[in-house]
Protein backbone atom coordinates (compact mmCIF):
# COMPACT_ATOMS: atom_id res chain seq x y z
CA UNK A 1 0.00 0.00 0.00
CA UNK A 2 1.57 3.51 -1.10
CA UNK A 3 2.82 5.89 1.73
CA UNK A 4 0.44 9.09 1.79
CA UNK A 5 1.75 12.06 0.16
CA UNK A 6 2.78 14.38 3.57
CA UNK A 7 1.88 17.32 1.25
CA UNK A 8 -1.29 16.21 1.30
CA UNK A 9 -2.09 15.88 5.10
CA UNK A 10 -3.29 19.06 7.69
CA UNK A 11 -0.69 21.20 7.90
CA UNK A 12 -2.11 22.68 11.23
CA UNK A 13 -2.94 21.48 14.23
CA UNK A 14 -5.75 22.57 16.40
CA UNK A 15 -4.67 24.52 19.37
CA UNK A 16 -6.22 26.40 22.24
CA UNK A 17 -4.32 29.45 22.34
CA UNK A 18 -5.86 32.46 21.49
CA UNK A 19 -4.71 34.72 18.74
CA UNK A 20 -3.98 38.04 19.98
CA UNK A 21 -2.99 41.30 18.01
CA UNK A 22 -4.27 40.52 14.77
CA UNK A 23 -5.47 43.32 12.03
CA UNK A 24 -6.63 42.92 8.49
CA UNK A 25 -8.26 45.34 6.10
CA UNK A 26 -12.13 46.64 6.57
CA UNK A 27 -14.48 43.97 5.62
CA UNK A 28 -16.79 47.11 5.10
CA UNK A 29 -16.14 51.31 4.69
CA UNK A 30 -17.95 53.59 6.28
CA UNK A 31 -20.58 55.91 4.26
CA UNK A 32 -20.79 52.19 1.90
CA UNK A 33 -23.78 50.04 1.66
CA UNK A 34 -24.36 47.02 0.77
CA UNK A 35 -25.30 46.17 -3.06
CA UNK A 36 -27.12 42.94 -3.36
CA UNK A 37 -30.00 43.59 -0.39
CA UNK A 38 -33.02 42.60 -1.29
CA UNK A 39 -34.70 45.45 -0.08
CA UNK A 40 -36.52 47.17 -2.95
CA UNK A 41 -34.87 50.44 -1.99
CA UNK A 42 -32.06 51.72 -4.64
CA UNK A 43 -28.80 52.12 -3.36
CA UNK A 44 -28.87 55.97 -3.42
CA UNK A 45 -31.99 55.85 -1.17
CA UNK A 46 -30.11 53.79 1.50
CA UNK A 47 -26.91 56.10 0.88
CA UNK A 48 -28.53 58.97 1.51
CA UNK A 49 -30.93 57.97 4.24
CA UNK A 50 -27.37 55.89 6.16
CA UNK A 51 -26.11 58.84 5.95
CA UNK A 52 -28.80 61.35 7.88
CA UNK A 53 -29.36 58.33 10.25
CA UNK A 54 -25.96 58.41 11.11
CA UNK A 55 -26.09 61.67 12.06
CA UNK A 56 -28.74 61.39 14.50
CA UNK A 57 -27.65 58.14 15.75
CA UNK A 58 -24.60 60.66 16.72
CA UNK A 59 -26.99 62.95 18.30
CA UNK A 60 -28.92 60.90 20.11
CA UNK A 61 -25.85 58.86 21.60
CA UNK A 62 -24.55 62.55 22.76
CA UNK A 63 -28.02 63.25 24.40
CA UNK A 64 -27.91 59.94 26.07
CA UNK A 65 -24.88 60.92 27.53
CA UNK A 66 -25.86 64.33 28.18
CA UNK A 67 -28.65 62.90 30.56
CA UNK A 68 -26.54 60.30 32.23
CA UNK A 69 -23.98 63.47 33.08
CA UNK A 70 -26.69 65.45 34.12
CA UNK A 71 -27.63 62.15 36.21
CA UNK A 72 -24.43 62.44 37.90
CA UNK A 73 -23.84 65.86 38.73
CA UNK A 74 -27.33 67.06 39.52
CA UNK A 75 -27.28 68.88 42.59
CA UNK A 76 -29.96 71.09 44.57
CA UNK A 77 -33.65 70.24 46.45
CA UNK A 78 -35.19 68.52 43.37
CA UNK A 79 -31.73 65.91 43.58
CA UNK A 80 -33.90 63.13 44.17
CA UNK A 81 -36.45 63.69 41.65
CA UNK A 82 -33.83 64.50 38.92
CA UNK A 83 -31.88 62.03 39.38
CA UNK A 84 -33.99 59.48 38.84
CA UNK A 85 -35.83 61.28 35.93
CA UNK A 86 -32.21 61.75 34.01
CA UNK A 87 -31.49 58.25 34.80
CA UNK A 88 -34.64 56.98 32.88
CA UNK A 89 -34.31 59.33 29.72
CA UNK A 90 -30.92 58.18 30.05
CA UNK A 91 -32.23 54.40 29.33
CA UNK A 92 -35.03 55.02 26.63
CA UNK A 93 -32.54 57.42 25.08
CA UNK A 94 -29.85 54.17 25.04
CA UNK A 95 -33.16 52.29 23.67
CA UNK A 96 -33.00 54.62 20.65
CA UNK A 97 -29.28 54.36 20.37
CA UNK A 98 -29.53 50.91 19.47
CA UNK A 99 -33.20 50.96 16.80
CA UNK A 100 -31.43 54.10 14.92
CA UNK A 101 -28.26 51.88 14.92
CA UNK A 102 -29.61 48.58 13.61
CA UNK A 103 -31.78 50.56 10.86
CA UNK A 104 -28.43 51.67 9.55
CA UNK A 105 -27.34 48.26 9.31
CA UNK A 106 -30.38 46.88 8.06
CA UNK A 107 -30.11 49.33 5.12
CA UNK A 108 -26.53 47.72 4.36
CA UNK A 109 -24.92 50.49 6.11
CA UNK A 110 -22.41 51.03 8.83
CA UNK A 111 -23.19 52.58 11.73
CA UNK A 112 -21.08 55.26 13.98
CA UNK A 113 -20.27 53.61 17.24
CA UNK A 114 -16.86 54.91 18.81
CA UNK A 115 -17.22 58.19 20.84
CA UNK A 116 -14.34 59.93 18.82
CA UNK A 117 -16.48 59.74 15.55
CA UNK A 118 -19.35 60.91 17.51
CA UNK A 119 -17.89 63.37 18.72
CA UNK A 120 -16.63 64.70 15.11
CA UNK A 121 -20.58 64.06 13.95
CA UNK A 122 -22.69 65.14 16.35
CA UNK A 123 -23.78 68.86 16.07
CA UNK A 124 -24.84 69.22 19.91
CA UNK A 125 -23.08 71.85 21.73
CA UNK A 126 -20.21 70.48 23.97
CA UNK A 127 -20.65 71.08 27.95
CA UNK A 128 -17.94 71.84 30.28
CA UNK A 129 -16.60 68.74 32.15
CA UNK A 130 -17.80 70.60 35.71
CA UNK A 131 -20.68 70.89 37.36
CA UNK A 132 -23.98 73.00 36.20
CA UNK A 133 -26.67 74.71 37.96
CA UNK A 134 -29.70 72.59 37.07
CA UNK A 135 -31.91 75.33 35.06
CA UNK A 136 -28.85 75.12 33.15
CA UNK A 137 -28.80 71.29 32.52
CA UNK A 138 -32.16 71.01 31.58
CA UNK A 139 -31.64 74.32 29.08
CA UNK A 140 -29.03 72.05 27.50
CA UNK A 141 -30.85 68.44 27.20
CA UNK A 142 -34.00 70.76 26.03
CA UNK A 143 -31.77 72.19 23.21
CA UNK A 144 -30.74 69.18 21.64
CA UNK A 145 -34.17 67.93 21.97
CA UNK A 146 -35.36 70.59 19.96
CA UNK A 147 -31.96 70.06 17.44
CA UNK A 148 -32.77 66.11 17.19
CA UNK A 149 -36.91 66.82 16.24
CA UNK A 150 -35.93 69.19 13.46
CA UNK A 151 -33.96 66.71 12.25
CA UNK A 152 -36.67 64.14 12.80
CA UNK A 153 -39.21 66.10 10.88
CA UNK A 154 -36.99 67.01 7.78
CA UNK A 155 -35.54 63.10 7.51
CA UNK A 156 -39.37 61.06 8.23
CA UNK A 157 -40.39 63.75 4.99
CA UNK A 158 -37.42 63.31 2.94
CA UNK A 159 -37.87 59.48 3.66
CA UNK A 160 -41.50 59.29 2.44
CA UNK A 161 -40.59 61.09 -0.80
CA UNK A 162 -38.09 58.50 -1.19
CA UNK A 163 -40.26 55.58 -0.68
CA UNK A 164 -38.40 53.95 2.58
CA UNK A 165 -41.39 53.38 4.70
CA UNK A 166 -38.96 51.94 7.04
CA UNK A 167 -37.11 54.46 8.18
CA UNK A 168 -40.03 57.06 8.17
CA UNK A 169 -41.95 54.87 10.56
CA UNK A 170 -39.17 54.65 12.88
CA UNK A 171 -38.33 58.38 12.96
CA UNK A 172 -41.72 59.26 13.31
CA UNK A 173 -43.33 56.17 15.99
CA UNK A 174 -39.43 56.12 17.73
CA UNK A 175 -37.60 59.07 18.19
CA UNK A 176 -39.63 61.74 17.30
CA UNK A 177 -42.49 60.50 19.84
CA UNK A 178 -39.51 59.47 22.57
CA UNK A 179 -38.00 62.90 22.20
CA UNK A 180 -41.60 65.13 22.51
CA UNK A 181 -42.49 63.17 25.47
CA UNK A 182 -38.91 64.16 27.06
CA UNK A 183 -39.18 67.12 26.09
CA UNK A 184 -42.27 67.97 28.01
CA UNK A 185 -41.15 65.91 31.50
CA UNK A 186 -38.58 68.09 31.98
CA UNK A 187 -39.71 71.39 30.60
CA UNK A 188 -41.86 71.50 33.23
CA UNK A 189 -39.09 71.78 36.02
CA UNK A 190 -38.68 75.14 34.30
CA UNK A 191 -41.48 76.64 35.10
CA UNK A 192 -41.48 78.76 38.19
CA UNK A 193 -43.79 78.06 40.49
CA UNK A 194 -44.11 78.58 44.38
CA UNK A 195 -43.64 75.69 46.73
CA UNK A 196 -44.62 76.24 49.33
CA UNK A 197 -46.96 79.16 49.68
CA UNK A 198 -49.70 79.69 46.61
CA UNK A 199 -49.40 83.61 45.50
CA UNK A 200 -52.00 85.80 46.31
CA UNK A 201 -53.38 86.92 42.64
CA UNK A 202 -54.18 90.00 44.33
CA UNK A 203 -50.96 91.24 45.33
CA UNK A 204 -49.25 90.31 41.74
CA UNK A 205 -47.90 93.04 39.73
CA UNK A 206 -48.87 93.43 36.38
CA UNK A 207 -46.68 95.19 33.35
Amino acid sequence: MPKKDSSSTRKTTLNSQPRIHQRAPEIQGYGQVLHALPLELDEPVRLEMTEQLNILLADTMTLRDLYKKSHWQVAGPTFYQLHLLYDKHYEEQSELVDTIAERIQLLGGVSIAMAHDVADTTRIERPPRGREEVPVQISRLLDAHQLILGHCRKLARRADELGDDGTNDMVISDVLRRNELQVWFISEHLVDMPLVHAEDVGSRKVG
